[in-house]
Formats: C-alpha cells, sequence, structure tokens
C-alpha cells in the first residue's frame, strides 16, 4: 500500500476523499449516467484501464482527468438538464478513449462487462 506524501498538492487538505470515496462517486455517476451515455461499458472499461498498475502514467493521467470530469458535479453543462447534461462528459470521454484506446486491454473491457451486469 502506498503512503501518502503529506503534501496538499492542490490546497484542499482532507476535502477530497480518499479512493473509496472516488470509487462510489463513480459508480454512482455511471449508473444515473448508464441511460444517457450509449458507450458506458467503454467508460467503465476506461475506469479499470486507469486503475490498473501496468498502465503508463500519461495514458492513467488522460483517463484519470477525463473521469474525474465525469463524477464532478460542476460541469460546463450541469448533469441534472434533461437531454444535454452528459453531453459535455461524453466528449471528453470519448476524445480521452480514443486518445488511450491501445491501452485498453481485453481484460479491461471483461471486467467492465462483469461490472455493469453487477450493477444492473
Amino acid at each position: 500500500m502506498a503512503q501518502e506524501s503529506g503534501f496538499d498538492f492542490f490546497g484542499f487538505g482532507d476535502k477530497l476523499g480518499g479512493e473509496g470515496e472516488v470509487r462510489e462517486k463513480f459508480w454512482r455517476t455511471a449508473k444515473k449516467a448508464a441511460r444517457q451515455i450509449p458507450f458506458m461499458e467503454d467508460v467503465v472499461a476506461a475506469y479499470y484501464c486507469a486503475m490498473d498498475k501496468n498502465t503508463p502514467l500519461r495514458a492513467k493521467g488522460i483517463l484519470i482527468a477525463a473521469l474525474g470530469y465525469f463524477v464532478l458535479p460542476i460541469d460546463l453543462i450541469p448533469d441534472f438538464v434533461v437531454g444535454l447534461g452528459f453531453t459535455d462528459d461524453i466528449a471528453v470521454l470519448t476524445a480521452a478513449i480514443t486518445a488511450v484506446s491501445a491501452h485498453i486491454t481485453p481484460a479491461h473491457r471483461q471486467a467492465a462487462r462483469d461490472a455493469i451486469a453487477d450493477k444492473s
């Protein structure tokens, strides 16, 4: 297990939450967005790719930034706007997934299918 550095990178202190909170927010947002994002399996596969220790740092950074935008409540277009709420998220996720598609493995895709089946 990695030790915390004690350095507050962004000045948020303990307000950002830990890995468990990030995972919870991802799954909560994914469940809400599943009906509106036609490529939800790719999004979940991207999540597993970002969490994979074998994924290159650059690819992880791109995916984590896009997935962070997806789960954050503050967006260019708020997610609660019916019909438009997830359009900005879709654009960001599509660009990120396209940029790192070579790193999303069949194992990530299978884990995504399994997770979606479990969460349904």
